[in-house]
């Protein structure tokens, strides 16, 4: 079974146009903004929960884990590059 080159498969993917606006949004950002966002996600949240107010920090906390993923998708998109090989 023949294996396909690395570099000519990257080749023939290209993201689409949605993918690549939001990709050349998101590089302007620096990559600690989405840790401190979920930092301060735990914060608030560990706040409501000292209120009384589990729900609203239970709500609050499953922030966290999402803004912790975009955070490095933003960091791959940075190193690797959107459509690095066909601009």
């Amino acid at each position: 079974m023949a294996t396909m080159d690395p570099i000519k498969a990257a080749e023939q993917q290209t993201e689409g146009r949605v993918a690549r606006a939001i990709e050349e949004q998101t590089a302007k950002l620096p990559s600690d903004t989405f840790m401190w966002a979920a930092v301060g996600s735990m914060a608030t949240s560990l706040t409501f929960e000292l209120m009384g107010k589990r729900e609203m920090a239970l709500f609050v906390g499953q922030w966290a884990p999402t803004l912790l993923i975009f955070g490095l998708y933003n960091k791959l998109v940075k190193q690797l590059g959107h459509d690095r090989l066909n601009p």
